[in-house]
């Protein structure tokens, strides 16, 4: 594994997804029309922890929507092509590593589109930096794991049905840390507390960064 061959990756993934600018549009657009959906459900006023469930639940499936193609848009072809430029530890790395900047990015949008309809009622007695600093690790976790569940998927054949059917229960225990976390961090709990579900999720990034890094060159192979 090489630095300039994932920088070489990251690059390409980017190039690719500047060409198909209509599928950047329709990730904002799934995250902005749920976020609008949820403004006109709860328009009458809501409470913290329903604001907080409700948030989490449109960045889980605004993942799912965003991460499942990760291995899901080459040929066979193309695979082989890249078998024999690059190693299978850079690929794998570098597609994690696009894969957790694009959803830290969605992620952030679609909180400031989230904020901005339902309104930050929740925030005013918050810890603001932990909120976001759960928002974004949440959604790197969910990016590492669905990555690497992609690809697995993509092997077996199976692209988008089985990552969503092996996808779900593998974030689940993410999804409830960073729940808890962020509920946490908006009743303006301190570190002291909080910090142990940000280190949780945490080990699971790191976790499953070293096992895509482990398990992928099998993958690959077969």
């Amino acid at each position: 594994m090489r630095l300039s061959e994932i920088a070489a990756i990251i690059r390409l993934e980017l190039a690719l997804d500047l060409r198909q600018r209509a599928a950047w549009a329709g990730l904002l657009l799934y995250s902005v029309g749920a976020c609008y959906i949820a403004f006109l459900a709860l328009r009458s006023g809501t409470t913290t922890p329903v604001w907080n469930a409700l948030l989490w639940i449109i960045l889980l499936f605004a993942a799912f929507n965003t991460l499942t193609r990760a291995f899901q848009r080459e040929d066979a072809g193309r695979q082989l092509y890249l078998h024999t430029l690059a190693d299978p530890r850079s690929v794998v790395i570098a597609r994690t590593l696009y894969s957790m900047g694009l959803m830290l990015a969605l992620a952030l949008v679609t909180v400031a589109v989230y904020i901005l309809l339902l309104g930050d009622h929740p925030l005013r007695e918050a810890d603001v930096a932990l909120f976001l600093l759960t928002v974004a690790l949440g959604g790197t976790g969910f990016a590492a794991v669905l990555t690497l569940i992609s690809a697995i998927a993509a092997r077996a054949g199976n692209g988008v049905g089985l990552t969503a059917v092996l996808g779900l229960p593998l974030v689940l225990p993410l999804l409830l840390s960073a729940l808890r976390a962020s509920k946490l961090a908006l009743d303006g709990i301190g570190l002291n507390v909080t910090g142990t579900y940000l280190l949780w999720l945490l080990l699971i990034d790191m976790l499953t960064v070293a096992l895509a890094y482990l398990l992928f060159p099998y993958l690959w192979r077969d």
